[in-house]
């Protein structure tokens, strides 16, 4: 009797598919960042002599193995591979996490969508062309620097994004609000990294490029989490 009188509310008590989509979009965009910092942390361990500065080298300099000397910096990066095979990984997740999520109007799920592809693609193309600062051959495009700038856009503007869609996400308004400033301190902080780059000068360049890219990739680690601790269902979302 107490059997079959428990059925039914262990039945209501499983959530409910689009709350486990959302959860498995929180793992994936916590995943894709920490793969990110992950190798990151590996290839600079292994850059030892001279040690690895992440306020003066370049992000791509892990990526690396040279040695080489461009842009007014020594490059060798012993476990390059590694920090190259991050790259896409980090990329390619991230996609994937910004897919899962739901449900958003139409435009603003095809935006998401379109800069997560972005952000995918600029991995892609780190990994696969090393920024050993090289002029390319022939005229042929600059994929790296390609690459860095898709990834750029991709990762700050989806930010923007996801933070503004915090009521139909299920996650806190404070932390939309973060998301947006996130976004919007990567994007002014493309401008600042230009400039220290076209002086030649190279002062803090690394601290200056983390600007960009770091305040989003944090940005989807609390995301993933709040999403993995909150999945909202349906008629949750409808209100």
């Amino acid at each position: 009797m107490n059997d079959v009188e428990s059925g039914p509310a262990v039945h209501q008590s499983l959530p409910s598919p689009s709350t486990r989509r959302r959860r498995r979009a929180g793992a994936a965009l916590i995943a894709g960042s920490g793969v990110f910092f992950t190798a990151e942390f590996v290839a600079a361990a292994a850059w030892s002599d001279p040690p690895y500065s992440y306020t003066h080298h370049f992000i791509s300099n892990l990526g690396v193995h040279g040695p080489t000397t461009a842009f007014g910096q020594f490059m060798y990066s012993p476990l390059a591979w590694v920090m190259n095979t991050g790259f896409v990984l980090f990329g390619l997740i991230t996609l994937v996490g910004a897919v899962a999520l739901g449900p958003l109007p139409g435009l603003r799920r095809l935006l998401a969508v379109a800069t997560a592809t972005m952000l995918a693609a600029g991995g892609v193309l780190l990994g696969f062309f090393p920024g050993s600062g090289e002029t390319p051959e022939g005229g042929a495009p600059d994929f790296h620097g390609i690459g860095a700038f898709l990834a750029f856009i991709g990762g700050n503007v989806l930010a923007i994004l996801l933070g503004g869609s915090h009521g139909r996400l299920g996650f806190p308004r404070g932390l939309g609000r973060a998301l947006v400033a996130a976004g919007i301190v990567g994007l002014v902080s493309i401008p600042a990294y230009l400039a220290v780059l076209d002086s030649g000068a190279g002062v803090l360049i690394g601290l200056v490029e983390r600007g960009v890219v770091y305040p989003f990739l944090i940005g989807f680690i609390v995301l993933g989490a709040a999403l993995r601790k909150r999945g909202v269902t349906d008629d949750e979302v409808r209100r």
